[in-house]
């Protein structure tokens, strides 16, 4: 079974209402560990040959590499994860902005693509009155299916009682 197919793409107003209904009250270790578990058991579901990628701050809480994901992955995690550490907004948004400008992000950004990647699949982890913390980072599939991933997980986890 394949990941569905999100709409392929998604307006900047619906992005950036994902992350404002996606703020959390609390994001500990075992929420890290949680969220984790999730993303991975939803990857095993769909045979997503991914990597995933937790982190509060500069500390990685969490990193799971599935079959069929490679090296490539985890440097596609931190170059698209830099890019929500810089913005604080999803790499996916930032990217859809720039191609609303007509241009991307590679050409209009001024920033070493070898360093940062404006391509969907890291997500901002904000906490209430704490604004974004962290990062939750999936790669391995099409830019809008990673982001999707992230966005299904998070809805999940967000809507569990004892969150």
């Amino acid at each position: 079974m394949t990941t569905p197919s999100p709409s392929p793409s998604p307006t900047i107003a619906e992005l950036i209402a994902q992350e404002r209904r996606l703020i959390l009250p609390r994001f500990s270790y075992d929420d890290a560990f949680a969220l984790g578990s999730l993303l991975v058991e939803l990857a095993r579901e769909r045979h997503a040959p991914v990597a995933i990628d937790i982190r509060r701050g500069a500390q990685q809480l969490f990193h799971a590499a599935l079959p069929g994901s490679s090296a490539d992955n985890d440097a596609w995690i931190d170059r698209k994860r830099k890019v929500v550490e810089r913005y604080g907004e999803s790499s996916y948004l930032v990217g859809t902005r720039f191609r609303a400008k007509g241009t991307t992000f590679e050409e209009s950004s001024r920033l070493d693509p070898d360093t940062y990647a404006a391509h969907g699949g890291s997500f901002p982890i904000a906490v209430e009155g704490a604004g974004v913390i962290g990062t939750v980072t999936v790669s391995g599939l099409p830019q809008a299916e990673d982001h999707a991933m992230v966005v299904e997980a998070l809805e999940q986890f967000t809507a569990t009682p004892e969150l």
